[in-house]
């Protein structure tokens, strides 16, 4: 859909700012919620949170903004440099864009952005979210703690971006360049 660098740059962001919300609600409250409830013995994630003083990132407590915008940083540079070059060089490997459905090469790009994008996220939240408590760091302890979070992670990410995230990225892009995909139309 984006044809220039700078409609790719709106795109990944609009696709980012939506999915690193969604992520980060769904690791602090479904994935690790009633753990930290039950840690703390408040009867709210955010109430457990707080008390917690906050989400431990690198073995520091971070508020929940600064976990959304570390999280951000880290996936849009990623989706911006690989997930994207990287998916669409992969799915015209195996199809052509004009010789296909636009629905199923879409669908493939999705597939494949979140192929490259869940297990590299979670490596970097492997690494953010280690239990640096400990006293020693263990590389077996590292990469189970980033095969479950790819476990957890993978399917959320396929369908939810399949489902709810890219269509509404595309409806937001379509209607910010609404007149250029006009002129588009009227070209073609």
């Amino acid at each position: 859909m984006p044809r220039n660098q700078l409609q790719r740059m709106v795109f990944a962001f609009i696709t980012v700012v939506i999915t690193v919300h969604a992520y980060v609600f769904y690791s602090l409250y479904v994935i690790n919620g009633s753990t930290f409830m039950t840690a703390t013995g408040e009867k709210s994630v955010l109430s457990a949170i707080d008390k917690m003083g906050g989400v431990q990132v690198l073995g520091r407590a971070i508020p929940i903004w600064g976990v959304v915008l570390i999280e951000f940083l880290l996936a849009y540079t990623l989706e911006v440099l690989v997930g994207s070059p990287m998916s669409f060089k992969l799915v015209c490997r195996v199809f052509k864009p004009g010789d296909v459905h636009p629905v199923i090469f879409e669908t493939a790009i999705i597939t494949a952005t979140v192929g490259i994008m869940c297990p590299s996220m979670s490596f970097l939240a492997a690494i953010l979210y280690y239990p640096y408590n400990m006293v020693d760091f263990n590389v077996f302890t590292f990469l189970g703690n980033w095969l479950k979070l790819v476990c957890f992670n993978l399917p959320f990410a396929f369908f939810s971006q399949l489902l709810f995230i890219q269509p509404l990225v595309r409806t937001v892009f379509k209607t910010i360049f609404a007149k250029d995909i006009a002129a588009r139309a009227v070209e073609a």
